[in-house]
């Protein structure tokens, strides 16, 4: 199976869809730092990808027409609740150059990730807009058009039904990480789209993982402080409720094959703490000055993360900091950052702590990402 991977950042979404098998015919990133970050992973070995160091609106993709799968993450910024709300009229928004990659490759299928904010009201019309565009990729802007102008052609379009040329079947949700077995609390928008004269009948994957699971983990079979060695003197005090809600939980999950939410000790309970001597981990070193301020507490240590964020301006201090159950905090270093978004531990990350953040808070967690990639490509190889 061959892909091509768009706005690729540091290849969390790519190295997703490489360990489920297809191959990357090009990466195309314009960011210099992730940039460096693939080409120190491809001299390591880690990865074998053909980089393309572009503005993705300068791409070319006359020679990659027919491809399996075509994936990315456009540029979040513009739709992020915590960027400036622009959306479709912010310079970064780059879904058109998604589409067209779509429209002149023409590929049996396509994974777009983004912010969950891609879905509140005040998007709704344009993101109605992006679903349309991508369903019918051949139906392009007109130079005397603006997007709703043409998004009213499109509506007409897709309601005259009996429809013929290229054009795709459209799903979209908001997944939380957290359900898929990755250590992180992440809800993200992904995309997915199957060329239409493929009987794919494919839909979301089912969560692996919950909050319930971790809670009877904890408070009612106790497992989970039993498999880290938490001596029962320095456990946290469970929640007054907890004995009413176990009992329930043990009826609702009797036959539910659902695994614990992963926590942030889950993932990175075997490291050597950062501040120690001796530490030789790959990117495992301890940056100082991590402080507790209105609305940043940092994340338990035995909760999944708080989501990871990249931030305008710097390392965002509430986000990426770990809480220990003492009352200590500390900044994430990059390897945990990077356990925390599951990525392999011989993946190395170029650049300032500050810029491998950057990276990795804009990053699809691998884990999540191989699960939508195997989905996807175990319909595309029943029907091929």
């Amino acid at each position: 199976m061959r892909t091509i991977e768009l706005f690729a950042g540091a290849g969390g979404l790519a190295l997703g869809t490489m360990s489920a098998g297809f191959r990357h015919e090009a990466v195309v990133e314009w960011d210099r730092n992730a940039c460096d970050t693939i080409r120190e992973n491809n001299r390591r070995g880690v990865i074998a990808w053909p980089l393309h160091q572009v503005d993705v609106r300068e791409f070319e993709y006359s020679s990659f027409q027919g491809l399996d799968l075509v994936a990315g993450g456009p540029p979040c910024q513009p739709f992020s609740i915590g960027g400036k709300h622009r959306g479709h009229a912010d310079h970064r928004n780059l879904f058109p150059e998604a589409v067209r990659a779509v429209r002149e490759i023409q590929p049996r299928a396509v994974l777009i990730e983004n912010v969950k904010g891609l879905l509140r009201a005040s998007f709704a019309r344009y993101f109605e807009y992006i679903v349309l565009q991508l369903t019918y990729p051949g139906l392009r802007l007109r130079k005397d058009e603006d997007w709703a102008s043409h998004l009213s052609r499109l509506e007409r379009h897709h309601t005259k039904g009996g429809q013929k040329g290229l054009h795709y079947h459209v799903v979209f949700s908001r997944l939380n990480a957290a359900d898929f077995g990755v250590p992180q609390r992440r809800e993200r928008v992904f995309i997915v789209a199957f060329w239409s004269d493929i009987d794919a009948k494919w839909a979301f994957p089912q969560p692996t993982h919950s909050q319930d699971a971790l809670f009877l983990s904890k408070w009612g079979i106790g497992d989970y402080w039993e498999r880290h060695k938490v001596a029962k003197r320095d456990r946290p005090t469970p929640p007054s409720h907890h004995r009413a809600k176990v009992d329930r939980l043990r009826e609702m999950l009797f036959d539910a094959d659902l695994a614990p939410w992963l926590t942030v000790r889950d993932a990175i309970a075997d490291l050597p703490d950062p501040r120690a001597s001796g530490n030789s981990v790959l990117n495992h070193w301890q940056n100082g000055g991590a402080r507790v301020y209105g609305g940043h507490t940092g994340s338990p240590l035995d909760e999944p993360a708080k989501t990871l964020k990249a931030g305008d301006h710097g390392v965002p201090g509430g986000e990426n900091m770990l809480a220990y159950p003492n009352g200590d905090m500390r900044y994430f270093t990059v390897r945990e950052s990077a356990r925390l978004q599951t990525f392999p531990d011989d993946f190395a990350f170029q650049g300032s702590w500050t810029e491998s953040m950057r990276q990795l808070g804009n990053a699809v967690p691998v884990a999540l990402a191989k699960r939508l990639a195997s989905s996807i490509r175990n319909r595309l190889d029943a029907v091929a």
